[in-house]
C-alpha cells in the first residue's frame, strides 16, 4: 500500500497496524496520521478483515503530537491552521465511523494523542509497561481533539482530573479509571491481544458491525426510546443467514460458517 510511517498486514481476518516510527516514540505526525487513518479505512472495507489491530514498534506506544511540527504552527496563516486542523481530526473521527472493532494493544507510553487513541479503540489493551495521560497543559496547549474520547472513557471529572493535573497514570491506574481494558505482563501482550482479535474474528461480521451500530445509535438516544430502536434493528438479525447458521451450527454442535450475511 506504499506506507512509510506505518506497518499493515493482514492475518487470517485480522488487520495488523503498527506505528512505525520508533526512533521517534511514534509521534502524531502529519505524514503519519494520513497514512494511519488511510489503513483503518482500508480495514474496515475489506470484507475479509473482522477485526483490528492498533499497535506501535519499539518501547512506546505514541508519544502523541509532534513538537517540530508544533513549532512550524507560529508560521501558517490562520486558514491553513484551520484546514490542517479539520484534516488532523479526521484519525479520532473513524472512532465513530468504522464497522470493524479497533483493539488498541498499548505496548508502552501512550501519552497526549496516544492516549487518545486508546480511549477511542473499541477495545484497549495495555501492557504493564505502559503509560498513559493528558500531558499537553505541560506544553502550554490543550487535548482538544481527544477529549471526547477520554471524556466517553473516564468521565467528565475524572477528564478535569487528567486534564488538569497533566499526570502520567501506570496502566494499572488507566485500567482503574477506564481507559484501558486489560493490563497484562509486556511479555503477554501481543498474546492477548490476539486472543480478542481472534475471538471477535470468529465471530459473524454481521453480529459484530450490527452491535457496533446499536451501541452508536443509542448512545444519546432516550432509555425508553432506545428500546423500540433495538427492537426494530433486531428484525435485521432475525432475517439473517448468520443467524440461522448459528442455530444450526449450535443444534447440530459443528462450528458456525459465516457469510456476513
Amino acid at each position: 500500500m506504499g506506507f512509510k510511517c506505518i506497518t499493515y498486514e493482514n492475518i487470517e481476518k485480522i488487520a495488523v497496524i503498527t506505528m512505525n516510527l520508533p526512533e521517534m516514540r511514534n509521534p502524531l505526525t502529519e505524514k503519519l496520521v494520513p497514512e494511519l487513518v488511510r489503513a483503518i479505512r482500508e480495514a474496515d472495507e475489506d470484507q475479509n478483515t473482522h477485526a483490528i489491530i492498533l499497535t506501535g514498534n519499539g518501547s512506546v506506544f505514541s508519544a502523541g503530537g509532534d513538537l517540530s511540527e508544533f513549532k512550524k504552527n507560529f508560521d501558517k496563516p490562520v486558514p491553513q491552521l484551520y484546514k490542517e486542523g479539520l484534516e488532523s481530526t479526521e484519525l479520532f473521527k473513524l472512532g465513530a465511523q468504522v464497522k470493524t472493532p479497533i483493539i488498541a494493544s498499548v505496548n508502552g507510553p501512550a501519552l497526549g494523542g496516544g492516549t487518545g487513541l486508546a480511549a477511542m479503540s473499541h477495545i484497549a489493551i495495555a501492557s504493564d509497561k505502559a503509560k498513559l495521560g493528558l500531558t499537553e497543559l505541560r506544553l502550554g496547549i490543550v487535548p482538544y481533539v481527544i477529549m471526547p474520547w477520554v471524556r466517553r472513557a473516564v468521565g467528565d471529572r475524572k477528564l478535569l482530573d487528567l486534564m488538569l493535573t497533566a499526570r502520567i497514570l501506570t496502566a494499572q491506574e488507566a485500567k482503574e479509571m477506564g481507559l484501558v481494558h486489560y493490563v497484562v505482563p509486556h511479555e503477554q501482550l501481543k498474546e492477548e491481544t490476539w486472543k480478542i482479535a481472534e475471538t471477535i474474528a470468529s465471530f459473524s461480521p454481521l453480529a459484530v458491525r450490527l452491535s457496533l451500530e446499536a451501541y452508536r445509535s443509542t448512545e444519546q438516544v432516550e432509555l425508553m426510546k432506545s428500546f423500540d430502536f433495538l427492537s426494530t434493528m433486531r428484525i435485521v438479525s432475525f432475517q439473517s443467514e448468520d443467524l440461522k447458521e448459528g442455530a444450526s451450527a449450535f443444534l447440530e454442535k459443528r462450528e458456525p460458517v459465516w457469510k456476513g450475511r
